[in-house]
């Protein structure tokens, strides 16, 4: 069994905007996963993947709308994030172990119609997940994120990051949200922080920017690359794309790119006032997504 810690339930007491019921699926290596399960199973089930430093609070502007019009939301929090358990070692957290838990998640919850909804480490992960079970996924809401094939250099934007990140273990998370989400409230920033008691609990915070693959023959490069096949010649879904046009780091060039590598996408919708984190001005991208599907 693999050590872990689990944030006191305290923390999460009374956070602006974030009162949905808690769900648990306990895996195969006894980690239990916390994730929203929220509207009517009688829709499409939106399926919705947050990314670093993040957790399903993220897409709490989003649920409403999508529950109103009838669909089922499933948003997880990745393992060291949110609710979820949180391995002490940095060494667990690997591209396969987040991968793995996903697909058991999707498997155990014996999930279909399935509209895969995804952002930052959301999408280095999710966008492999349809290939693998292609009849279980009807559509896609892309927001700013990547594949990462190994086959392409990393962005300078990314690399500033990665080095940031490594320098500052006990990241500030409200404060780095408040800095790129101007218009979240004090109370909305420090939710990001729920989770953290303190830096023991951010391993896999930390994690996360060591693990985009780098090199053609770096864990999870070639599912990446299977996976850009896979959208580029075999996705039969319906596809919408969001860009937060002022992120430094995945914004605009990335998305243009990825755009190409997604059959039959329509032309994005492009947030002028948004940056890396899109959900947080996710009532617009809920919209369109309605419209979309």
């Amino acid at each position: 069994m693999i050590e872990a810690l689990r944030t006191p339930e305290e923390r999460f007491e009374n956070l602006p905007g974030y009162a949905f019921r808690a769900h648990y699926l306990t895996h195969d290596n006894g980690l239990r996963m916390h994730y929203l399960d929220e509207g009517k199973h009688g829709g499409k089930t939106f399926l919705c993947l947050h990314g670093q430093p993040t957790w399903s609070y993220l897409y709490r502007r989003m649920i409403p709308l999508l529950t109103a019009a009838g669909h089922r939301v499933v948003a997880p929090d990745l393992f060291g994030f949110g609710k979820s358990d949180k391995p002490r070692d940095e060494a667990v957290y690997s591209f396969d172990f987040h991968r793995d838990s996903l697909i058991a998640l999707v498997r155990g919850l014996n999930l279909h119609d399935v509209v895969l909804v995804v952002q930052d480490w959301g999408g280095l992960l999710g966008l492999t997940i349809p290939k693998k079970m292609p009849e279980r996924f009807v559509g896609l809401v892309v927001m700013n994120t990547t594949l990462a094939t190994g086959d392409q250099p990393l962005t300078q934007g990314f690399l500033d990051w990665r080095a940031w990140n490594n320098k500052n273990p006990d990241m500030a998370i409200a404060k780095l949200m408040k800095r790129s989400c101007p218009h979240l409230t004090d109370a909305e920033a420090a939710a990001y922080d729920a989770p953290y008691p303190d830096a023991s609990y951010k391993a896999g915070v930390r994690r996360f920017p060591n693990l985009v693959a780098d090199s053609p023959d770096a864990p999870g490069a070639e599912n990446a690359r299977r996976a850009r096949d896979f959208w580029m010649n075999d996705w039969k879904g319906t596809s919408l794309m969001a860009i937060g046009m002022t992120d430094p780091v995945l914004g605009p060039p990335v998305m243009q790119a990825l755009h190409r590598q997604i059959k039959n996408c329509p032309a994005p919708l492009e947030l002028a006032d948004a940056g890396h984190f899109v959900q947080e001005w996710g009532e617009r991208v809920a919209e369109a997504a309605l419209a979309r599907f």
